[in-house]
């Protein structure tokens, strides 16, 4: 018998090099599945302080040994997936603040997934500084998005209200890291993690 199953939930933040990958990942398992993935803005700073949790980044800075084998992780999470336009920005770490409550101002005009793909193309394929508000604005322009409009809405109380709720709602669920997928209570964090997820998919239905 057919299972309804959730949609899955990918929880993001631009900042992260691991959710570009896994929003690479996604339309192919998501075609595979017949799945459609809902992606949910959260503010990875704020997932932290509220998790105690850091940057791997900054947590492995005195283990030399990891920090290299997270390089070899990433170029076989590359090859296996086929992604050819990662390049990491040289800006990194970045503040995503502005970026991700551009994000849920884009959700509410209508121009999510638009923003979502040139918001991880200017930080992950074609890396800038997007945290400087003129560099971000003038990106954002190239690839064809309303940015005064965007702009103005990402200051709205209710848009800065969301985006904790959201990261709050994240902590609460027990994610303490970009990139998480749920579906429905069950957690799955970081990109690898999309096998186990697409295995539990397909268990599920039986």
């Amino acid at each position: 018998m057919s299972v309804s199953l959730p949609d899955p939930e990918f929880l993001f933040d631009f900042g992260s090099p691991n959710a570009f990958l896994a929003h690479r990942a996604i339309p192919a398992l998501a075609a595979r599945l017949d799945v459609r993935f809902t992606y949910t803005p959260i503010l990875l700073g704020g997932l932290f302080k509220a998790t105690g949790n850091r940057s791997p980044a900054e947590a492995f800075a005195a283990v030399p040994a990891k920090l290299a084998y997270m390089g070899v992780e990433t170029a076989r999470f590359l090859a296996r997936h086929q992604i050819t336009d990662y390049r990491p920005n040289p800006h990194f770490p970045v503040n995503t603040l502005q970026l991700m409550r551009l994000a849920v101002a884009a959700r509410e005009a209508g121009l999510f997934e638009a923003f979502v793909e040139a918001a991880f193309v200017h930080m992950w394929s074609a890396p800038k500084k997007m945290d400087d508000p003129d560099i971000c604005r003038a990106a954002l322009a190239e690839s064809g998005l309303p940015v005064d409009r965007l702009w103005a809405l990402s200051q709205s109380d209710p848009v800065k209200q969301a985006l904790i709720a959201n990261t709050e709602d994240a902590a609460r669920r027990g994610a303490f890291g970009a990139p998480t997928f749920f579906l429905g209570e069950a957690m799955f964090f970081g990109k690898d993690q999309l096998r186990d997820l697409e295995d539990e998919i397909v268990r599920a239905r039986g």
